[in-house]
């Protein structure tokens, strides 16, 4: 049966390794291994090493030059590896050439937050998305995962091998089961896209905002969902603590209801296939009202993030939606200077701590704001023989009063635009 390789369950001790070919690209190239090894360290990995190594050229085989190749597998052999972490994608060939220059398992990033994603994935729909990507990872890497591949099957029945000529490769048979397998899971998928639109159509029917949380991994979206909705979504810090969308209904000040949907977090150099698997899962930002867009205030590479996100976010075309920027854990930022240098950046962001609940009630107004235009205070008088409207008004819109005079009833409500129009008449 074709499967990808469990790797947290057999590696204890990595090398990792970032190779940059631009001297200007040191930097980032740090931030990213330094990125890496949280991943890592997230799979329950431990890291011996960090190796940040500059290649003149990219090189076809090693992706850099042989030398460096050797000094990097002598490193991870003197440190008794069990395999070697690359920042860098590397092609399957490249992989192959690895594995077996070094004799140990080599994974790159891509692999690392494949195994993550397989591990956290709870709903079916998560599941069918990790399954995905990693089959799509796999297919064309499965020469290297297993040494029965070059085995082979008869031609056929009766005669002798000459006969029946050369049998199909087990390669070839894992392959096929592979594409059948890639199939199921689009097909699977594509149920769930159906009915998670039908679920939309429902929600719309009410025609109830709708705001979706974005951001980068552990920026604390979940524990802003929880915070704003009284919420228990499983809230830690981790990367990629949530994986499946959790919708939640609040009451802003003006008395609207709003949805509020997390969605998983973002990370550089995301896989582009996983961007694709989890359009399902991140369609809820396409579609949403307005982005809320969380920001860990105490990261140095802020910046960073950010752009991550809105690059993200490009890809998916929800970076023109209308969306309110926070400063999350902004507690824990001491430093004045550091202060003023975040105001500076962001200066339309909102400083909170969904932790402490700091700063919530300027992010519920702030929303009230973005959707004003959905909803009005009115005063109505409306005879007590439509009791059927004082039912919508209960139903649909948010009662604020109600008192009775002679034989009509006198409501003061926030009314959604939607219905505002039908009760113009009662209006006073």
């Amino acid at each position: 049966m074709f499967e990808v390789r469990e790797k947290p369950q057999m590696v204890e001790r990595a090398l990792l390794v970032r190779l940059y070919f631009d001297p200007r690209e040191e930097d980032e190239s740090e931030a990213l291994l330094e990125e890496l090894g949280e991943l890592v360290t997230t799979l329950g990995i431990g890291v011996v090493e960090k190796v940040l190594a500059r290649s003149r050229e990219m090189h076809k085989k090693f992706l850099c030059g042989t030398g460096k190749a050797a000094e990097i597998v002598d490193l991870a052999k003197a440190h008794e590896c069990d395999c070697i972490v690359f920042d860098n994608a590397l092609a399957p060939s490249q992989q192959r050439e690895w594995e077996r220059a070094a004799d140990i398992c080599v994974i790159d990033r891509e692999e690392v937050i494949l195994d993550i994603f397989a591990q956290r994935a709870q709903t079916r729909e998560a599941r069918l998305q990790v399954e995905l990507a990693r089959m799509q990872y796999a297919l064309p890497r499965m020469a290297r995962m297993w040494g029965h591949l070059d085995r082979e099957g008869g031609g056929g029945s009766g005669g002798s091998a000459a006969a029946r000529g050369m049998g199909e490769k087990q390669i070839e048979v894992d392959r096929r089961m592979a594409h059948v397998r890639i199939d199921r899971a689009r097909r699977e998928l594509e149920d769930v896209r159906k009915q998670r639109a039908t679920q939309r159509k429902e929600r719309e029917k009410f025609d109830t905002a709708h705001a979706a949380i974005v951001g980068y991994t552990n920026a604390g979206k979940s524990t802003l969902l929880n915070q704003l909705s009284g919420a228990e979504v499983m809230a830690k810090d981790m990367l990629f603590a949530t994986l499946d969308t959790t919708t939640r209904k609040i009451e802003l000040p003006d008395g609207q209801p709003l949805l509020i949907t997390d969605t998983v977090g973002f990370v550089r150099n995301l896989p582009h296939r996983l961007v694709e698997a989890f359009k399902a899962t991140l369609e809820e930002a396409v579609l949403a009202d307005f982005l809320i867009h969380v920001l860990d205030a105490t990261s140095p590479e802020i910046e960073r993030f950010h752009e991550t996100t809105l690059s993200v976010l490009g890809e998916l075309g929800a970076v023109d939606k209308r969306t309110i920027t926070v400063l999350n854990k902004i507690d824990q930022v001491t430093d004045p200077d550091r202060l003023a240098e975040l105001r500076h950046l962001f200066p339309d962001a909102l400083m909170i701590s969904a932790f402490t609940g700091k700063g919530m009630e300027g992010l519920l107004q702030q929303c009230s704001s973005v959707l004003a235009d959905r909803v009005c205070r009115r005063r109505y008088r409306i005879p007590q023989r439509r009791a059927d409207l004082i039912g919508v008004l209960h139903r649909d819109a948010k009662v604020l009063s109600t008192d009775y005079e002679d034989n009509d009833i006198l409501v003061t409500a926030v009314v959604p635009a939607a219905i505002a129009g039908r009760l113009e008449e009662f209006s006073l």
